[in-house]
C-alpha cells in the first residue's frame, strides 16, 4: 500500500473508515463547484468514487489519495493522480474540506503527489484542468512550477478549463 508522508500530511489509500467524512466533504457545494459535473455529491456517489479510485490504483499504480492530517488524523480531502477523461495525459487533482482551505495543505500534497508521479511512477508529464478564475488551483499549480498550455471547453460540460502542464525535465531543471 502506497503511503507519502509530508511535514503535516499522510497521503494514503482509502480505508472503509474515509466514506463518511468524504461524503461530508463532497456535500458542500462550494467544495465540489469545481470537481467533475460541479454538483455535490451523494453518500452514495461518494461510495462509488472511492471504489473507483481503489480500481485505479489496482490498474495504474496510482490514483487520488486520501489526504490525512498528521496531528488529528481528520481526513482533509483528496488529492491525486487519474488518467485524464478529457486530455491526453495524467491528471493532477485536489479538492479538500473548506476547513481545510488557505493552510498550504492542497499545496503540500500536490507537491509530494507530483514527485510520486515523476520519480515512483517514471510519469513523464503531468496536467492540471482548472477552471478559468480558479485563483486559488491556479497558485498551486503555479508552486508546482506548472505552465498554462491550452484553454478549451469541457467536451461534457461546456464550461472553459485551462491546462496546466509540466514534465519530467521541467520538474528536475
Amino acid at each position: 500500500m502506497t503511503e507519502i508522508q509530508t511535514p503535516r500530511l499522510l497521503l494514503r489509500q482509502w480505508s472503509d473508515d474515509d466514506l463518511v467524512p468524504l461524503a461530508e466533504i463532497q456535500a458542500d457545494p462550494q467544495v465540489m463547484r469545481r470537481v467533475g459535473d460541479g454538483a455535490p455529491r451523494s453518500l452514495e456517489r461518494t461510495a462509488e468514487d472511492i471504489e473507483a479510485w481503489e480500481e485505479e490504483w489496482d490498474e495504474e499504480g496510482f490514483g487520488p489519495f486520501a489526504v490525512e492530517l498528521l496531528a488529528s488524523g481528520e481526513l482533509a480531502g483528496v488529492v491525486g493522480l487519474s488518467v485524464s477523461k478529457i486530455r491526453p495525459g495524467i491528471e493532477i487533482n485536489w479538492w479538500l474540506g473548506r476547513q481545510f482551505w488557505g493552510q498550504g495543505y492542497a499545496s503540500e500534497a500536490a507537491q509530494a503527489t507530483l514527485e510520486f508521479a515523476l520519480q515512483d511512477r517514471g510519469v513523464d508529464r503531468v496536467i492540471a484542468l482548472i477552471h478559468p478564475g480558479d485563483t486559488p488551483s491556479e497558485n498551486v499549480a503555479r508552486k508546482l512550477g506548472m505552465t498554462e498550455e491550452a484553454e478549451f471547453t469541457h467536451p461534457d460540460h461546456g464550461f472553459p478549463l485551462r491546462e496546466h502542464t509540466i514534465d519530467l525535465t521541467e520538474y528536475e531543471a
